[in-house]
């Protein structure tokens, strides 16, 4: 069962312990104390601050030219409840989760609260066991660059589009510029020009996504090129 998770998040534990304890909600200890069973609870609150400084060093590499302000609320669009929800579900976390009858009765599984303190709890869980880089790279891949799905970040390519208008909104070109990491986890950098004048550079486990955080830097150039008029 275990080893189902570890497929689909991506990363293998030495210590199996520490994801067991990641999956179990303080109502399933609660119902077991004669075992001493761990719930997740202090793993949540290390992976809450391993999710708070990846996430800003991602924010602060990705988006160079925004003030803090800006960043600060991009932040808090991403890693949100609903957010680490839809990232929790992503992977298929709440089937793995132990809950009390309680929880379970009450369709726990589904529910975003349980789902993200989770999914903090598995950050956490893999900063222990594998150190900050690997917690790091675990948020970069599963959250991040999910931004993509996020209302606040969808579709820049065609904001762009919309944003550079006449003869210019043709001349738009994304290149691949390198594709680095082994097979199953590859990391793309893609840079976006226009009118042959490179404007962002944005990097992702898919073209896709690549090409998004590019053309989201490239809205922030053309912002400040134009005074925040766009």
């Amino acid at each position: 069962m275990l080893q189902q998770l570890e497929k689909a998040i991506g990363y293998e534990f030495r210590d199996k312990s520490l994801l067991a304890t990641a999956l179990v909600h303080s109502s399933f200890s609660n119902e077991h104390k004669k075992e001493q069973i761990p719930n997740n609870e202090r793993l949540e609150f290390l992976g809450d601050a391993a999710l708070e400084l990846a996430s800003s060093r991602y924010l602060y590499d990705h988006f160079p030219n925004e003030p803090e302000g800006t960043l600060s609320r991009r932040r808090a669009s991403i890693v949100c409840e609903p957010s680490l929800a839809r990232c929790a579900r992503a992977v298929g976390l709440g089937r793995h989760l132990q809950l009390g009858k309680g929880e379970e009765k009450n369709n726990g599984r589904e529910r975003d609260s349980l789902l993200s303190d989770a999914f903090e709890a598995v950050i956490g869980a893999i900063l222990l066991d594998g150190g900050f880089e690997a917690a790091e790279r675990f948020v970069c891949r599963f959250v991040m660059e999910k931004m993509t799905d996020n209302p606040v970040y969808s579709d820049s390519k065609t904001k762009l589009q919309e944003t550079v208008q006449g003869s210019l909104a043709d001349a738009i070109s994304y290149e691949t510029l390198s594709e680095t990491g082994p097979e199953h986890d590859k990391v793309f950098t893609v840079e976006v020009k226009i009118g042959g004048v490179t404007y962002g550079t944005g990097s992702g486990h898919n073209k896709k996504i690549a090409e998004q955080v590019a053309a989201a830097q490239a809205l922030n150039r053309l912002k400040e090129e134009t005074g925040n008029r766009l």
